[in-house]
């Protein structure tokens, strides 16, 4: 009877872990701080990253994260090869695509950037036309943006290569996120005071988008909803905004 009652005992503890599910969402290997690959290469880290995380915990299921590059972080979800991944903005091109959730997962600037010496006036995504400008190859821009055949554009691997380019003077301006453009020219020595941001082509909406052809992505879809207004009506969203800005120094004095 008692070696009855331990095995009962044993089962009733095994039985959460055996319950849990973990999903496997693709991640952008190289964005930060909003998504990159760790440094032990595992998985990824960043704001996009904590806040899929969290949704998801919220509904008892568990992540894990595979680092990829952009184009193919869409590519396998296109193809129903993996349910999901981010950031991404919601295009004419890809709109028919994937499945979105009903809210962006965050949103962040897409910056305009020059050189200091050239930074005399704010620029507009009018005043682009007739100039060569970089951009990053598989990374989604506002439409009207990529079909203005007046903006000469060059393509760049990442948006690090964009930056050399422009402190090399191969192209006249660049078009990166915001946050990750601050990151890289604080980072950067040779950058630090040579590269400014000089306007803003859009405020991006970034998702977490979902395949049209996995078929684990209705429910988990759905689950992400559910999950994302959680944590943003218990302040868990809040939270973890909060806690990024501060370990960036993004936050006034006062608000930390």
């Amino acid at each position: 009877m008692a070696t009855l009652v331990r095995c009962l005992l044993l089962v009733f503890l095994l039985l959460p872990t055996a319950q849990a599910e973990t999903i496997t969402i693709n991640a952008e290997d190289d964005w930060a701080p909003f998504s990159s690959i760790s440094a032990d290469k595992k998985t990824a880290v960043g704001l996009s990253v904590e806040l899929v995380r969290a949704a998801y915990a919220s509904q008892g299921i568990d992540v894990r994260f595979v680092p990829v590059p952009f184009a193919r972080c869409l590519f396998e979800v296109e193809h129903g090869q993996v349910v999901a991944c981010f950031n991404t903005s919601i295009t004419d091109e890809n709109r028919e695509k994937f499945n979105w959730p009903s809210q962006p997962l965050l949103s962040e600037g897409l910056s305009i950037l020059a050189l200091s010496e050239f930074a005399t006036k704010k620029i507009s995504p009018k005043d682009l036309e007739g100039h060569l400008v970089g951009v990053t190859n598989g990374y989604t821009y506002p439409t009207w943006f990529m079909k203005n055949k007046k903006i000469n554009k060059d393509l760049s691997r990442t948006d690090a290569v964009q930056l050399k380019k422009l402190l090399s003077r191969r192209i006249e301006y660049a078009v990166i996120n915001t946050t990750p453009a601050q990151m890289m020219i604080n980072a950067d020595p040779a950058m630090r005071g040579k590269v400014k941001i000089v306007g803003e082509v859009e405020m991006s909406l970034l998702y977490l988008n979902f395949s049209k052809k996995h078929a684990d992505a209705p429910r988990l879809l759905a689950a992400f909803e559910t999950g994302f207004k959680a944590i943003q009506s218990n302040g868990v969203y809040a939270r973890i905004q909060n806690d990024f800005k501060q370990r960036l120094g993004l936050l006034p004095q006062s608000d930390q």
